[in-house]
């Protein structure tokens, strides 16, 4: 079959792979009918993880179930399933307890799995014709039969689910008022999830005006240009203050607002400019004393392409007495997909969700390689990418 494969930083390529088959008992295969590009892939992809040549990418992926493992109960050939990105068994302590991102079973010696990720376990990506899904019963979401809401269901995979886990990580409620660093996917989606959950107002920071124009649009956010002067003094003066909760949707690859080039329509996040503390910073600075943090955003710990040696063991300069000093709380870690995706999904059901507006690209899984250069670039115009095989 044919699938995105890794050949090193900068470079995928559609090879032909070998086809999944059932591996155990409680496996089906899938023959996936979406698979997006995900901002966590790009990590990868840029050489900043070990991910080794020959992966198989793709984390976030739906399909119809084409193959059944004897022992699975709950799924027939011809269901149409999501599959959180997390891989996980059902019956460990932290999958017990809702934990499915920080499974023990599914990886030995490493809290948590994925499909097609560095160091998550040996589960090949989605970025394919077909998946393999373990523990499928406890794994797969079903969904309702055709077509309807494919690009919507496709990102409760990840994206929405995690821009959701955002707003939890950081306890926003309705009416409070909150800063989300970061407008790409997660970003976006953890604005959309503030707006549903009922904020009074949302900020969303960035550099690329595509992006802040779909924060506008749908999710009523304010838009706040990182390259136009340091964002926190720019949500104070809009806001009157500081905000009561705060998002990091970016990650350890964050960009110094104070070294940003802006006679440049090159947004692409280059190392020379990068600070992996700069956007936790800012927001312990624009957070109000006693607010809390969500940091869904990405923190890892080895980077290769690290700008400095501190950081290359994912050890960060944070301000940590000014922390203190306000008291401030924060939540950490990969969203646990399972504790919201049915909910979503209902959601988007009924008409009361519809994240399918952040979908820029729908294309053949043969024009990966362009979309994860255009993706890498933050081009204009580029948010999400679904792949098609």
């Amino acid at each position: 079959m044919k699938a995105v494969v890794y050949q090193g930083p900068y470079d995928v390529a559609i090879e032909d792979v070998d086809e999944p088959e059932i591996e155990h008992p409680n496996d089906v295969v899938v023959d996936i009918t979406t698979s997006c590009i995900c901002g966590s892939d790009l990590h990868m992809y840029e050489g900043r993880t070990a991910a080794e040549e020959g992966i198989v990418f793709g984390h976030e992926n739906m399909g119809i179930v084409s193959e059944v493992g004897e022992a699975v109960s709950t799924l027939e050939e011809g269901d149409r399933v999501v599959m959180p990105f997390n891989v996980s068994c059902g019956f460990c302590q932290n999958c017990e307890e809702g934990y499915t991102g920080f499974c023990t079973n599914v990886n030995p010696g490493f809290a948590g799995g994925a499909y097609g990720y560095v160091a998550m376990g040996p589960y090949p990506g989605g970025q394919a014709e077909k998946l393999r899904v373990p523990y499928a019963d406890h794994n797969a979401l079903k969904l309702p039969e055709g077509r309807e809401h494919e690009d919507a269901f496709s990102l409760l995979a990840d994206i929405f689910p995690t821009g959701w886990h955002g707003t939890e990580l950081a306890n926003l409620e309705s009416g409070e008022s909150v800063a989300i660093f970061g407008a790409g996917p997660v970003g976006l989606m953890a604005a959309y999830s503030a707006k549903i959950k009922g904020a009074a107002e949302i900020y969303v920071v960035d550099q690329v005006p595509s992006r802040l124009e779909l924060a506008e649009e749908h999710c009523d956010a304010h838009a706040i240009d990182f390259s136009e002067g340091d964002p926190v003094d720019q949500i104070i003066e809009e806001h009157g203050g500081m905000v009561d909760k705060g998002v990091d949707a970016v990650g350890y690859q964050a960009t110094d607002p104070d070294d940003v080039d802006t006679d440049t329509e090159d947004y692409s996040y280059q190392p020379a400019k990068e600070n992996p503390a700069v956007v936790i910073n800012n927001l312990i600075r624009v957070v109000r004393p006693t607010g809390e943090l969500g940091i869904p955003g990405l923190y890892v710990p080895e980077d290769p392409g690290a700008p400095d040696d501190m950081a290359a063991q994912g050890r960060l300069g944070i301000d940590f007495g000014k922390f203190f000093e306000k008291g401030l709380k924060c939540g950490t870690g990969q969203c646990n997909v399972k504790e919201y995706n049915r909910y979503l999904r209902d959601m988007i059901i009924e008409g009361r969700a519809d994240p399918s507006w952040v979908v820029s690209h729908r294309v053949d899984l043969e024009e990966a390689p362009g979309m994860y250069e255009a993706f890498d670039a933050r081009e204009e115009g580029v948010t999400k990418v679904l792949l098609e095989p």
